[in-house]
């Protein structure tokens, strides 16, 4: 990923599907393959996103999510703050390849701060090939291959501290 991206400066370290390390609540939420921004709607009263960077970028500045694409000579990225009650809960970077920008899916340059799984879980037309599960730092994260009418994305999800993916751990823990 770029040197300019709201995901660094860590490195995000992905893990193998079957790493059994993972604590089982932390896993239920990283595993959600509905709608994270409907489940975080559970856990506040308003969910808002701030863009950080929206733009198109070229294959070389993908690094190895370019693994996970098809080849396009540009991709619209987004990278966004999601927010649960002003408080920062999510870093969300979405990397789309330009041909999947057809049809009515153009729309996906223009959703500013509407949060991206209002839009994509709106219609029945979204699939997700996996989740793979990482760690930045002490944060859990995941990144989602989906398909949008057929067409793919990247979805990269880091969940900040205060996000209610930790919230059962700290129960659990004491803390």
């Amino acid at each position: 990923m770029a040197d300019d991206t709201i995901l660094t400066p860590a490195p995000i370290r992905w893990f193998s599907a079957d790493d059994s390390n993972i604590p089982e609540d932390i896993l239920d939420w990283l595993m959600e393959v509905g709608s994270m921004t409907r489940r975080f709607e559970e856990h506040c009263q308003q969910v808002s996103v701030v863009p950080f960077r929206e733009c198109f970028i070229t294959a070389a500045e993908l690094g190895d999510e370019s693994e996970h694409l098809p080849k396009s000579e540009r991709y619209w990225l987004r990278e966004i703050v999601l927010y649960g009650d002003n408080i920062p809960w999510l870093l969300g970077r979405t990397v789309i390849p330009e041909e999947t920008l057809t049809g009515t899916d153009k729309r996906l340059v223009d959703v500013g701060t509407v949060p991206l799984g209002r839009y994509l879980f709106s219609g029945n037309n979204l699939t997700r090939d996996y989740i793979q599960i990482g760690q930045q730092g002490q944060h859990w994260a995941r990144r989602s291959l989906l398909r949008l009418s057929g067409k793919s994305l990247l979805l990269t999800e880091v969940f900040l501290p205060e996000s209610p993916v930790y919230k059962m751990n700290k129960i659990k823990g004491g803390k």
